[in-house]
């Protein structure tokens, strides 16, 4: 017997359709088996998949699972933003909170004609990983590391960052991390570029997470607590960036592709 489960397709950070990044967002009244989780993460084939489930522990309103099409991630910023979008339009109020298994609870609020999104600051220290370095095809100026898989490569131009043209099956060699590129920008504060070839994502289209790494980052070089941001990868992403604490908030709309339902045997 075919179950009809409700399917939102979701350009996150992004003022309009074709920009930000892609995201499914499925709210079920249960979890469903893993495995069938990850299949379906598959057969949607974007960067991330979110599933919703209400929470009986009374921590949050949501629980909140993500799947790209080989595995679940333990942090998404992008599909949690358009999560909170959906739950929000959906159902209405001015916020919703989330509890995921490995981030804690997030929280998506309205701010404007957008939202905010609540992460835990990621932060990085002074490194060295030159097999990484060797494949982004070129040198960057410093590199900054966190355990948890992110790897900030700082260059001197937003022009160096935009010819990158990194050795993606190599990248994907070294594992499941988080290759974020990134430089002063041109028309906003920083740029970046996100490459994840070993978690199935050769190139983010936007890094929610990325851009926590980078709150915490430029933050500091800045000496200031707010900026703006610019993914530049083949659709770009815009955000506002603000350091709160140990919270990275991160501000963009969503727009709404596709609402309607997703059938399984």
């Amino acid at each position: 017997m075919t179950r009809t489960l409700p399917y939102w397709h979701v350009d996150a950070f992004a003022s309009r359709p074709f920009e930000g990044n892609q995201a499914a967002v499925m709210p079920l009244d249960e979890w469903l088996a893993d495995d069938v989780l990850q299949a379906i993460g598959e057969e949607n084939n974007f960067a991330e998949t979110a599933f919703v489930v209400p929470d009986v522990s009374g921590e949050a309103d949501w629980e909140l699972r993500w799947f790209t099409p080989t595995e679940e991630v333990r942090l998404c910023g992008h599909a949690t933003l358009a999560s909170g979008h959906v739950l929000l339009t959906r159902d209405g109020g001015e916020r919703v909170t989330l509890r995921t298994r490995k981030a804690g609870v997030l929280e998506v609020s309205k701010a404007g004609d957008g939202y905010e999104l609540a992460l835990p600051a990621i932060p990085t220290s002074r490194g060295e990983w030159d097999e990484a370095v060797a494949l982004l095809g070129a040198k960057p100026q410093e590199v900054w590391l966190n355990p948890e898989g992110y790897g900030i490569y700082l260059f001197e131009t937003e022009e160096q960052v935009r010819a990158l043209d990194p050795d993606l099956r190599g990248l994907r060699a070294l594992g499941n991390d988080q290759f974020i590129c990134t430089a002063p920008g041109s028309d906003t504060d920083i740029v970046s570029r996100v490459f994840v070839p070993g978690g199935g994502v050769d190139e983010d289209s936007f890094t929610g997470s990325a851009h926590a790494c980078l709150t915490h980052f430029w933050a500091n070089r800045l000496g200031r607590d707010s900026f703006t941001a610019f993914q530049a990868s083949q659709r770009g992403g815009h955000a506002t960036c603000r350091l709160e604490g140990d919270k990275a908030i991160l501000g963009g709309p969503c727009v709404t592709v596709v609402e309607g339902s997703f059938y399984l045997p």
